[in-house]
């Protein structure tokens, strides 16, 4: 069968599947052009191809930077098939449509990625001609089939061998995908050229994100709602969609958005082992394994399964070191929807694959912040909140302690455990902790003595002698009164009510010490 492509425009920095592409056109009596490289390349497998200077009668100048931008090419690829006047036009001028485009483009994010890469390379590798082909051509899509992605090659090809040509649908998908990737180039230029600029500028008048579809989710946070999952495919750190799924059924919304979570508590403590039980977005409980400990992770896991073993039902674990076979025992006594660790001992995995329901994800990255922390989108009803989620460390050393009596060595160190926590926790929101295990977690309350008593009741008796984070100030001594009675020996707060004197004298009354970190940590 023949086909509607005449005339094929081949210019790619990807070589992937080319020769297929290129051999499999020319057995359907396609023309091709070609770029320089691309030329070199198909002469190189014995594929004969038309040169760009051919076609234009003007050669490449200016080391490359000027090859395809011509009306020789621009005229073949953005005439109008059924417009009389546009195909006259390019016959008077001897010139003759462009079918098919194929079109990827210099690699400009792998060579801001790249170590050591100076600028003027990575100016070099802005592409001109590239974005403004694909342009022409998915803006002229219904002549012009425009292909950019090397996956697409087989399928394309399929169709003109069994039908001759592309349907409209398919001409418009492969356009779609045409401009997402101009305009993701255009915004990785966009981003690169701002960072370059003033340091106090983080984010620029203009925001632009580049996403691309990762995974659809079963269904949204509810079973009547769908959802996918759109990742950025430049980041490189700690992330489900850079981790894989050794086990289990398909990822829910919400097993995405908590097992995010885990790590970022786990992105806290990179220098112990830390595992973390996350419950609708919240941690029901977060503790560290004693490297004294024969098995530190077993012990961690333990630790933090029962600071609140009713809400870890169904929970999702997250743990920075290897999940071992003890472990794995301990965990299979229980119900939890994901567990995700760096890696897993043979003999774990297969404890854990008992589970049926159990989903069990392996980072491909250490559980380490490796990477300055992202900034941080709230997406609104027409619009978006954005901010950074740069942190000042938790310094005691910086602590103004208010009360008479001071926090002692082993409560100093329980304090910043729980302010690392505490952070992580939705606001209005109080951590306690001991050993550097929670024992009561309050969160997500509309007033911070509710979250008091939350804390205080979850903990019961290990309450006493327990430290507490608030990620902000005590608007009255209501808080205090409830932890003294509670037994709770210490407390960090940012400080800075208009009642804090009568704060700490709740505080001075019940033998409790009390700092002010002037830190406030909402999380809303």
């Amino acid at each position: 069968m023949g086909t509607k492509v005449a005339q094929a425009l081949l210019s790619v920095t990807d070589k992937t599947g080319l020769e297929e592409l290129a051999s499999g056109l020319t057995e359907l009596g396609v023309t091709l052009i070609s770029s320089g490289g691309t030329r070199a390349f198909l002469g190189s497998k014995g594929i004969v191809s038309l040169s760009v200077a051919s076609v234009t009668g003007f050669p490449e100048i200016m080391d490359g930077r000027i090859k395809t931008l011509h009306p020789a090419i621009f005229g073949g690829i953005l005439a109008r098939r059924q417009v009389g006047a546009h195909m006259t036009e390019l016959s008077s001028r001897s010139l003759r449509p462009i079918d098919m485009v194929v079109v990827n483009l210099y690699p400009f994010e792998t060579t801001v990625s790249k170590e050591g890469a100076s600028d003027e390379e990575i100016i070099e590798n802005i592409d001109i001609g590239g974005p403004s082909l694909i342009r022409a051509s998915a803006k002229n899509h219904e002549d012009v089939i425009i292909v950019v992605d090397p996956s697409d090659y087989g399928w394309v090809l399929d169709s003109l061998r069994k039908a001759g040509d592309l349907t409209k649908q398919e001409r418009s998908k492969l356009a779609i995908k045409a401009f997402a990737l101009t305009s993701a180039y255009d915004s990785a230029i966009y981003d690169w050229m701002r960072s370059k600029g003033p340091s106090a500028d983080k984010w620029g008048d203009s925001l632009r994100m580049r996403f691309e579809r990762c995974m659809e989710t079963r269904y949204g946070e509810n079973p009547h709602q769908k959802g996918a999952y759109f990742t950025d495919p430049s980041f490189k750190g700690v992330s489900v969609a850079n981790s894989e799924v050794l086990w289990g059924k398909e990822l829910s919304f919400n097993n995405i958005y908590d097992t995010d979570a885990a790590t970022d508590i786990l992105l806290e403590f990179p220098d112990e082992p830390c595992c973390v039980v996350i419950k609708h977005n919240n941690p029901s409980g977060v503790a560290i394994g004693g490297t004294e400990e024969p098995d530190p992770m077993a012990r961690a896991f333990e630790r933090a399964y029962n600071a609140d073993p009713l809400s870890a039902y169904g929970g999702i674990v997250g743990m920075n070191r290897e999940c071992t076979l003890s472990t794995a025992e301990l965990m299979g006594q229980y119900f939890f929807e994901v567990v995700i660790a760096p890696s897993f001992e043979p003999e774990a995995l297969e404890v854990l694959k008992r589970k049926r329901n159990l989903r069990i994800i392996r980072s491909k990255v250490p559980l380490v912040p490796s990477f300055p922390p992202e900034m941080r989108c709230v997406k609104l009803k027409g619009g978006m909140l954005i901010q950074t989620m740069e942190w000042p460390p938790f310094e005691p050393a910086g602590w103004k302690v208010v009360t008479k009596k001071a926090p002692d060595e082993s409560e100093v160190w329980d304090l910043v455990f729980a302010m690392k926590v505490v952070k992580h926790v939705k606001s209005n929101c109080v951590v306690l902790a001991k050993d550097l295990c929670t024992v009561g977690v309050g969160a997500g309350q509309m007033s911070r003595v509710d979250s008091c008593f939350m804390a205080v009741h979850k903990a019961g008796a290990r309450s006493k002698g327990a430290v507490l984070a608030s990620d902000a100030f005590f608007p009255f001594r209501d808080g205090l009164d409830i932890l003294a009675r509670g037994g709770v020996a210490s407390v960090a707060q940012p400080g800075g009510s208009i009642r804090d004197k009568e704060v700490i004298e709740a505080a001075d009354e019940a033998g409790m010490s009390m700092v002010f970190t002037g830190l406030r940590q909402f999380k809303h």
